[in-house]
């Protein structure tokens, strides 16, 4: 894999590479509102620590990828330390689909996190993909001005490895439907249901692991926009 330092370093040496695409099947009925390969850098993302994050290379696919466990970001109340959200995006309805590979092994801590009706740091609502799920991994988790609380109780173990996998998060905000897939894209890893929060932003991060992402794709309906 070669790395890069900046979010545009060395994207010279990626004109004209071919991205492989995600099947049309995840695709869902909602807009695609926004699409990323990284292979433009990242400025359309905000990272909560951007020394933590770093473009690269790794064959066809370009990513962008958690270069750090310990990141120098503090939450306000226990969550998620490695967060980057979409700018200029806020959504109700959403569905996230993305490739990610877990780049260290960490043994039942590998994880990563989905971020989605993201208001503020402290209030919000993210998807823990731990290897090894307790109260506190692997689940539907809920930040609402107070340390992260899980949502679910899945019991399903994340079969991380050191290949790539793809990942769908749909968020239905007038059911209150939450369902996350993990590779089986017919059969949700775990779902709950839950009406705290019905719009926000997007991200991708990890509670304190390491990933690299790539080939993410955003459906859903803009905040405000009329029925």
């Amino acid at each position: 894999m070669i790395r890069f330092l900046t979010c545009w370093a060395g994207l010279f040496l990626l004109a004209g590479t071919t991205f492989p695409t995600q099947s049309a099947a995840l695709e869902p009925r909602q807009a695609l509102v926004f699409t990323e390969t990284f292979a433009e850098g990242c400025d359309r993302w905000e990272p909560t620590d951007p020394a933590a994050w770093t473009l690269a290379r790794d064959g066809d696919r370009v990513v962008w990828g958690i270069n750090r466990r310990k990141s120098n970001y503090q939450p306000p109340v226990r969550s998620p330390h490695n967060r980057a959200l979409v700018k200029d995006l806020e959504l109700t309805d959403t569905v996230i689909t993305l490739e990610v590979k877990s780049t260290f092994d960490t043994g039942p801590h590998r994880d990563c996190c989905i971020f989605f009706n993201y208001r503020d740091p402290e209030h919000f609502y993210y998807v823990h993909l731990g290897a090894k799920p307790d109260p506190a991994s692997g689940q539907i988790m809920i930040v609402d001005g107070a340390p992260r609380r899980a949502l679910t109780t899945n019991t399903t173990p994340v079969p991380w490895d050191d290949r790539w996998h793809t990942v769908k998060l749909e968020r239905d905000s007038d059911s209150g439907r939450i369902a996350v897939y993990f590779d089986d894209m017919q059969t949700p890893l775990m779902d709950v249901t839950d009406h705290t929060f019905t719009s926000g932003r997007v991200g991708i991060g990890s509670f304190d692991d390491m990933n690299d992402f790539t080939n993410v794709k955003v459906f859903g309906t803009l905040a405000g926009a009329s029925p």
